[in-house]
């Protein structure tokens, strides 16, 4: 079934038939999903039937109204079900989900939503956790990893009673042995109770530092002498009619040793020791017996316990702390403490430096040790080891004398809750990696355990496709019985690891902390994950997930749906990719154009039968609308940029020269090394040099040229803000004008009101019962917050008397609820405040509300509000702009809108440099600089610099053989 409803007002929603309609019989409703009358935001009474257990695409110009229906229809209303299935006492707590804005929805199941937005920021949550695929290695090495000893190398060995009786008859038949059991072993003391606890359970003799002695009373040791002390359990011959009497003897020697013993051969003096744990026999040290928590970073079990598991700790950096050693204290040498003042900190140091006979005008270089040390550590003595180390969770107490700059320091950041104190005492302070641990994470012990010569750690670091090549054979690399343990965990790791690569993520490792996945991939673990769950019958809920994913990728990315789909499970994705939407069994296009102009079904049917159609999407996907590639390519102002030696990561010492004047696209497959070039090596050697910024670039040997850029601005997807306070007119800075015109009003004059009174973060003029947010947050423990309206303004966030102040007819309120496109007529002849919102507009947001919460605005919004926000300032004309993927959430006609404003940015005289994959993008740059060939370690190249036209002849790129396509 095709259907293309004609969005204009004078006909309604009128059908075209393209194909013959399936009879709708009952059993054929049953496998439909039926909305009747979704009126959620900017979506107008829709009804819409989407068929279950087939990989459906919801497609449409941004804000036209997708997510509205994917996310705050279909699966709020699976959500809410989800509450309504729990008892009334448990509802008590949790208190109600507002039903979604729909009629009816029927033919609903279970629903699951992956979307972007939902990525862990705790540094103990890994991929390897998340995936499940870590528990299992931990599993496997807990039970079949062979320990070796952290002294020697050598493997560990351990014995069973009945094997070590076995053993003293092969080795020591028919000499004459003492059994020995360890009670002291490395220890001072005098050992008079010991002695005498021995004496009484009728034991004669002992062996006190390597010498026979015979138990007396009062017996002792000298105090002060580190000791090994051990008791004669017996002496015997070992001949075949004493095996019951030294199975005896082995037995009481191992109870009282704690699971070891030791074997004294007489004649020689040779002391063998024999262990029920894991014990080294050369130098006698013992593990604990494996567990799958030995090898947990989340337990203390396993974890490292100078970093706690997280493999860096935090050290107060003395560098942060005095940048400038040629100046005095009193001239602000020591950053904490600021210049000379009249404050209480500062009044302390005046006093030590008075007491301590020691200017405070001498220069940091020339201060003697004595005067720096009391003043940084509160000692003359200087930094201990330890000082420097923080330990979040070490109670550290105020002292009433001054303790020192460090150790205040310390205190601060590890026992207050402020937030603003601890982003300040950050600044002053560097992540290192853990020395004990070198960033394995773990325990010493725990990295000796081997499974073919390696730790657990050393998995966790290689990429996913060569761990999945290190699995394929183990087997023949196992002995019989490791095998036979191993069967079963193997089998679910490499099912795991197989779901990780079919989704395009082979450059990942296990100990890659998911705080610092971008939104697609975080998006594309979650896939792999469900898949991995083997459920069915659910509705799966995807938010664009080829985010991030190279053209080459998109074809393992679709087979992943479709095997979600193949099990048994309804999927309903949101994407603007075309492969993905040509893939799917059923195409639904939302619009005709975005926000209030938006929220009807323009089309809906097979992919091949929308192509016929007369609808925006159509013309891109058939090619009848294209962008087109510019008629010439810039020659830019003939000044570089030239970063030599990169290393940083997977690059391979390459060297790379960025044209200014120019637009620049860095380009290759995922996870060739684009974000470490650019975002961890460029930024933060630019960021330094224009503001001083102290971000560390990965390693490189030299950059040329940074005279000839004065400002740089990085435009990244992060959220504009992470409460529903934050929205686009506090961040672009123009709420403050509208709340100065609303104080203007005569109304307010009269009233007395000042611009704060119009603010949602003052008490005088906000409502108090959600205190100015306009939702109220029920936190739901084990599932994300949910937001409902406040009963007390419903959203307003403003208190009566404020809402009553009006300008043209409408309140702040009113102002807040107004699109951007809305906002443009309402302020078109109030200029100042006109010409911000404009921006806002360009840059293809004129859809979205000026008060919208940041919470429910995308990563692509964000970094287009940000786009935005920088548009509005006066740029230099040799600014340097950096965005990362800014076509995320856009579909082909919104491209070509961005487009139009980063060449409005190039024409001016500015370079901006776009990592990005998509072709569109790709084929209207003035430069491109393509990495690769591969993922991972099989990239890190520069493949090729120069124009578009030049690239689709490289043979060894993926990116030329997919552009090769675009620009015919």
């Amino acid at each position: 079934m095709i259907e293309q409803h004609s969005p204009s007002p004078e006909t309604g929603e009128e059908m075209i038939e393209l194909m013959e309609k399936n009879s709708s019989s009952a059993s054929g409703r049953e496998e439909m999903i039926e909305i009747f009358g979704a009126r959620e935001h900017n979506l107008k009474n829709i009804d819409i039937t989407i068929p279950k257990n087939q990989l459906v695409v919801i497609t449409g110009i941004s804000g036209s109204g997708k997510s509205s229906l994917a996310f705050d229809t279909i699966y709020a209303e699976g959500q809410r079900r989800y509450m309504e299935s729990f008892g009334a006492y448990a509802r008590q707590f949790i208190g109600d989900m507002e039903r979604p804005d729909v009629d009816k929805i029927t033919g609903l199941s279970p629903v699951i939503s992956i979307e972007q937005k939902t990525t862990n920021r705790n540094p103990r949550s890994t991929v390897g956790t998340v995936t499940e695929v870590y528990d299992f290695l931990r599993l496997l090495y807990a039970r079949i990893g062979e320990a070796y000893s952290y002294n020697t190398g050598r493997r560990m060995v351990k014995f069973s009673e009945e094997e070590i009786v076995t053993n003293i008859f092969q080795k020591f038949n028919g000499k004459k042995i003492s059994v020995l059991s360890p009670l002291v072993r490395g220890r001072k003391g005098h050992y008079r109770e010991l002695f005498e606890d021995i004496r009484k359970k009728g034991f004669v003799k002992v062996r006190v530092d390597g010498d026979v002695k015979d138990l007396i009373p009062r017996m002792q040791v000298d105090r002060y002498k580190i000791h090994d002390i051990e008791v004669v359990i017996d002496r015997l011959a070992v001949t075949a009619d004493m095996k019951t009497r030294v199975s005896q003897s082995v037995q009481t020697a191992l109870q009282m040793g704690k699971g070891l013993m030791f074997l004294l051969i007489n004649d020689s003096n040779i002391v063998v020791q024999y262990s029920k744990q894991l014990m080294c026999d050369e130098t006698g040290i013992s593990y604990e017996e494996p567990s799958p928590n030995s090898f947990s970073f989340n337990s203390p079990y396993g974890a490292c316990p100078v970093c706690k598991g997280l493999g860096s700790v935090y050290r107060i950096s003395l560098d942060a702390i005095m940048p400038d050693k040629k100046k005095s204290v009193n001239e602000g040498g020591i950053l904490p403490l600021g210049g000379e003042r009249e404050a209480y900190t500062f009044t302390q140091v005046q006093k030590l430096a008075k007491k301590h006979k020691f200017s405070l005008d001498t220069v940091i270089e020339d201060m003697p040790a004595k005067g720096l040390n009391l003043i940084l550590y509160g000692n003359i003595e200087g930094a201990s080891e330890d000082i420097l180390k923080i330990d979040e969770n070490e109670t550290v107490t105020a002292n009433t004398e001054y303790e020192g700059l460090v150790p205040m320091l310390k205190r601060w950041f590890s026992g207050s809750s402020n937030d603003m104190l601890h982003e300040w005492v950050e600044k002053y302070m560097e992540l290192r990696t853990c020395d004990s641990c070198n960033g394995a994470r773990l325990k010493k012990e725990s990295l000796w355990f081997r499974i073919d010569k390696k730790n657990i750690a050393e998995l966790s670091n290689l990429n996913l496709d060569k761990l999945a090549v290190w699995f394929n054979d183990i087997e023949k690399r196992l002995n019989n019985k490791q095998n036979t343990i191993a069967k079963d965990v193997l089998k679910e790791i490499r099912e795991r690891l197989q779901f990780l690569l079919d989704v395009g993520l082979t450059y990942l490792t296990l100990n890659r902390p998911t705080r610092t996945l971008s939104g697609g991939e975080s998006q594309r673990i979650r896939l792999a994950t469900q898949i991995g769950s083997q459920l069915q019958g659910i509705t799966y809920i995807l938010d664009e997930p080829s985010i991030g994913l190279h053209q080459r990728d998109n074809q393992r990315l679709i087979l992943a749906l479709q095997n979600l789909r193949d099990i048994g499970n309804s999927i309903i994705v949101v994407e603007h990719d075309k492969e993905i939407m040509m893939a799917a069994d059923y195409l639904v296009d939302i619009g005709p154009k975005a926000g209030f102009h938006g929220g009807r079904i323009v089309a809906q049917g097979k992919p091949a039968s929308m192509l016929k159609l007369n609808t925006i999407t159509a013309d891109y996907l058939n090619g009848r609308r294209k962008i087109a590639l510019p008629a010439e390519r810039r020659k830019g102002n003939g000044k570089f940029l030239e970063l030599s030696g990169a290393k940083g990561n997977n690059l391979k010492n390459v060297n790379a020269r960025f044209p200014l004047g120019k637009f620049i696209v860095v380009t290759g497959v995922s996870g060739s090394g684009k974000s470490t070039l650019i975002n961890e090596t460029l930024y933060p050697i630019l960021s330094h040099h224009v503001y001083g910024s102290k971000g560390q670039a990965l390693e490189y040997k030299s950059i040329k040229g940074l005279d000839n850029i004065d400002k740089v601005i990085e435009i990244d997807q992060s959220p504009i803000g992470r409460t529903p306070r934050s929205n686009p007119a506090t961040y672009c800075g123009f709420f403050t004008d509208i709340r100065t015109l609303f104080a203007s009003i005569p109304e307010a004059k009269i009233r007395g009101y000042t611009a704060g009174r119009f603010s949602f973060n003052v008490k005088s003029g906000r409502c108090e019962v959600c205190e100015g947010g306009g939702m109220r947050v029920i936190e739901m423990n084990f599932l994300p917050d949910v937001y409902v309206h406040c009963e007390k303004c419903n959203g307003k966030r403003y208190n009566r008397e404020t809402l009553e102040i009006r300008y043209k007819g409408k309140s702040i309120s009113d102002v807040l609820d107004m699109t951007v496109d809305e906002a443009c007529e309402f302020f078109i002849n109030v200029h100042y405040l006109y010409r911000k919102i404009k921006v806002l507009q360009e840059v293809g947001l004129g859809y979205i509300t000026l008060g919208q919460s940041a919470v429910t605005i995308s990563g692509g919004e964000a970094q287009r509000v940000k786009l935005g926000t920088e548009l509005s300032k006066r740029e230099t004309g040799k600014t340097f702009y950096i965005l990362d993927e800014p076509t995320t959430g856009l579909h082909f006609e919104d491209i070509s809108h961005l487009l139009d404003v980063l060449n409005k940015l190039v024409d001016r005289g500015n370079t901006v440099l776009v990592i990005e994959h998509n072709m569109d993008v790709i084929k209207v740059a003035d430069h491109l600089i393509d990495l690769g060939p591969e993922g991972g370690d099989g990239g890190g190249e520069i493949l090729f610099e120069g124009i578009p036209e030049e690239l689709i002849r490289v043979k060894r790129s993926f990116t030329a053989k997919f552009l090769k396509q675009e620009m015919k």
